[in-house]
């Protein structure tokens, strides 16, 4: 277990920071294994209005009600699992100063970090550092009650079953695997397919629904579990009185709740669509749903809710269920419209081939916003830009929203205040200066222009089927995305918009970026392991592309000193030519499905990693004790009440600590069974 660097667990009153006196605010709260606990300020409520204030806590009520969904989805024993630890840790009686309890704590955190046995961001099954002894006494001193077994199971059956899930490495190894020489279905850990449903059964299955003349495809699959019943293929269909049914109606009893404090009718209107969806469990609803929330852009607070994103699922059919409540921030969203005004321009002046342009663009908006709880596929970790509806045809023909969440990454940067980060990894003085200087500009724009502009630019040709690039089509759309925005970052019209205001801005962002693809974010990787996330992979494969082809020019290189692997840029003008040229081909291969040249660029620059690097970089990053992964504590909202009964404010809390937050939200808000087979 790696030692506790910073255990911050303060306790505020509710009204604390209802000024937002963010200056006194305490941003991290623990660290265990190789995750670090933050909190997040929620930064303008006071501004709010009190109707505004009831709408954000049924929203964010919602947004929690999920969060069961989304542990039985990344596997069918993560809730039996979680409840079995947590029912040890609150009735444990044995030696709490022990080797085994103290790995079992950390187990537990783990777990909830995670929404279940896999890692978060590598996928990988972590096992536990305690003895199956050890859980063994411990489940067996439980009270029957408590033991989560099945019906009729025993509790000697249970541990049977139950141990292998948690001890064996071998069994359900990965969450999702994109090993395109396997059966990615058989050979993923998530709950997304019945047993024994293979992937050729799934591609041919979802293949027969569609048809290549619907210019407005429904996502087939988003919002099921697909499984076999007497050898037949059939959707368990995720809504009311179907799969998942207790926690749904748990979320529409709190959508039907916030409906009633929307602040217009378009919004209202977008709640009832998604409570429409719900009850119906229909993917054209959810399309109209996605239709309206694209135009509800009026609106001060905004949310997601949700099956939205498709990463973890490895053919990208399958969508996670999330969550996140927002609110916009007015100032700071006034230089992201900017981006998003100009979106046209972005879009013809793009190095891609014309026939990957859109025609016309629509329906573009970008926001800051505050985030005012995580839920979900969002919550403990959560992105720091959003860009939706996902569907091509939805963006192409109304347009989407991108938004970046800045209560957030300010949250991780005074957190990361004084790591001792740039000093270790930067090379010299001139690049550090760069960073000091623009990179948190620099990050923020960066992420505007991957979440408004990459991911809504572009087009496929007629008839390419959204999935064909299969286990390849995540980390090829987040690469498009990255790319525009790094193309553009340089370009001479973010200092003509205000965007930028020195022209040499842009290189810190194109520093840090060679610098974490091609080598700091290999301290999120084990030893002997392939790079398995999207977005991980997308970051590799850009850096690794660049660094290839412009060895012949030394555009970038890798070099040593004092026997330490750094990053070199000795050409950023040449670097943006090599990202410009790149960008133009990944459009390509998303705009014909080309599926082979997918395969062709993520095979040789996103997957394997330098053993010696690996090894250099996670030795130099030990030592700086930084947890390579960040989560959050939500605030807690409390209801202020008159004499009459009646609402007369809320406000957010910051008392809660990790444990005690999970604990609370397993209590009041896990509305499934156990199993959901």
């Amino acid at each position: 277990m790696r030692k506790l660097a910073i255990m911050l667990i303060t306790v505020f009153a509710c009204s604390a920071y209802a000024k937002d006196k963010t200056e006194e605010f305490n941003y991290n709260v623990e660290q265990f294994a190789d995750l670090g606990i933050l909190r997040y300020s929620v930064t303008g409520w006071n501004d709010l209005s009190l109707n505004q204030k009831k709408l954000i806590y049924y929203l964010s009520e919602a947004a929690i009600d999920g969060r069961d969904i989304l542990f039985d989805q990344n596997n069918r024993y993560n809730l039996a699992i979680r409840r079995t630890l947590e029912a040890i840790y609150t009735n444990f009686k044995g030696d709490k100063t022990s080797k085994d309890y103290k790995e079992f704590v950390v187990y537990l955190k783990r777990v909830w970090f995670s929404n279940g046995i896999h890692h978060h961001y590598g996928e990988e099954k972590f096992l536990p550092g305690f003895s199956q002894d050890f859980f063994s006494r411990a489940v067996r001193s439980l009270p029957k009650s408590l033991i989560q077994t099945r019906k009729d199971q025993s509790t000697d059956a249970f541990l049977k079953e139950i141990i292998p899930v948690m001890f064996d490495p071998a069994l359900y190894l990965k969450k999702v695997n994109q090993d395109s020489s396997v059966d990615v279905i058989v050979n993923s850990a998530n709950n997304y397919y019945g047993e024994g449903v293979t992937q050729k059964e799934v591609e041919d299955f979802y293949s027969a629904m569609k048809d290549s003349t619907d210019l407005r495809p429904v996502a087939f699959g988003l919002n099921s579990r697909l499984v076999k019943k007497n050898g037949k293929l059939t959707e368990l269909v995720y809504k009311i009185n179907g799969l998942y049914s207790p926690a749904i109606e748990r979320i529409v009893f709190n959508l039907k709740q916030a409906a009633k404090y929307a602040e217009n009718e378009q919004q209202k209107k977008v709640i009832d669509l998604l409570i429409d969806f719900y009850k119906t469990g229909s993917l054209k609803k959810y399309d109209e749903y996605s239709i309206q929330w694209v135009k509800d852009t009026n609106s001060t607070v905004d949310f997601v809710n949700g099956f939205t994103e498709s990463y973890g699922d490895p053919l990208g059919i399958k969508a996670s269920w999330e969550s996140l409540v927002n609110f916009k921030d007015p100032n700071a969203t006034a230089l992201t419209q900017t981006v998003s005004e100009n979106a046209r321009w972005f879009e013809e002046h793009s190095p891609v081939d014309e026939r990957f342009k859109k025609k016309e663009v629509k329906g573009i908006t970008a926001k800051v916003i505050t985030a005012a709880i995580l839920g979900g596929d969002c919550y403990p970790a959560t992105p720091i830009g959003i860009n939706l509806p996902n569907s091509n045809w939805i963006r192409k023909d109304f347009g989407s929203k991108s938004v970046t969440i800045t209560n957030i990454t300010e949250a991780y940067e005074k957190a990361a205040a004084g790591s001792g980060f740039n000093q270790e990894f930067v090379y010299g003085d001139y690049e550090k200066d760069l960073m000091a200087k623009y990179s948190s500009q620099t990050d923020n724009l960066h992420t505007d222009l991957h979440e408004c502009l990459g991911h809504a630019s572009g087009q496929l040709l007629p008839g390419v089927d959204q999935d064909a690039l299969k286990v390849y089509g995540s980390t090829i759309e987040e690469a498009r995305a990255d790319l525009f925005g790094l193309y553009y970052i340089a370009d001479i019209k973010m200092l003509e918009l205000g965007l930028l205001d020195n022209p040499e801005a842009y290189k810190a962002e194109y520093y840090k970026y060679m610098m974490n693809g091609l080598l700091t974010q290999l301290a999120r990787i084990e030893p002997g392991k392939d790079i398995e996330e999207a977005h991980m992979r997308n970051r590799a494969l850009i850096a690794n592309w660049v660094l290839e082809n412009g060895k012949d020019e030394k555009v970038v290189e890798l070099i040593r000193q004092n026997g330490k692997t750094y990053v070199m840029i000795n050409d950023y003008d040449k670097t943006r030519v090599l990202i410009g040229k790149l960008l133009a081909e990944i459009q390509r291969i998303k705009s014909e499905g080309d599926f082979e040249g997918a395969q062709n660029l993520v095979e040789k620059y996103a997957v394997k990693v330098n053993i010696d690097i690996h090894r250099e970089i996670l030795e130099r990053y030990a030592k700086l004790n930084i947890a390579p992964y960040k989560g959050f504590v939500n605030p807690y909202y409390k209801i202020e009440k008159d004499a009459s009964g009646n609402i007369k404010d809320i406000l957010p809390c910051y008392t809660e600590s990790y444990t005690e937050q999970m604990l609370r939200y397993s209590k009041e808000h896990s509305h499934l069974p156990t199993y959901n087979d």
